[in-house]
C-alpha cells in the first residue's frame, strides 16, 4: 500500500472497531512477524506466497472463532 503498511492499517481499523477480525498477509520474517501480529491483536498471519487452500482455511478458522465469541 502506498501510504501505510498492513500492520498500521490493522491497528487503525482495530482502534475504530476493536472486535474486527484481521488476517495479515506478509512476506517478511516469519517468527518476528508472528510475534508482532499476536502482540498487535491480529487474528492470523499468512506468510507469502499463499495458496488458496491456506487462505480459505485461515478465513474459516477466524470466522469460526468470531462465531463462537458471538454465540458464547
Amino acid at each position: 500500500m502506498p501510504d501505510m503498511a498492513g500492520d498500521e492499517l490493522a491497528a487503525e481499523l482495530m482502534s475504530i472497531r476493536p472486535d474486527i477480525p484481521v488476517i495479515l498477509c506478509t512476506g517478511f520474517g516469519r517468527e518476528t512477524a508472528k510475534e508482532a501480529a499476536r502482540a498487535a491483536g491480529i487474528q492470523e498471519l499468512l506468510m507469502k506466497p499463499v495458496t488458496m487452500e491456506d487462505m480459505a482455511g485461515t478465513v474459516r478458522r477466524v470466522l469460526d472463532r468470531v462465531k463462537k465469541r458471538v454465540k458464547g
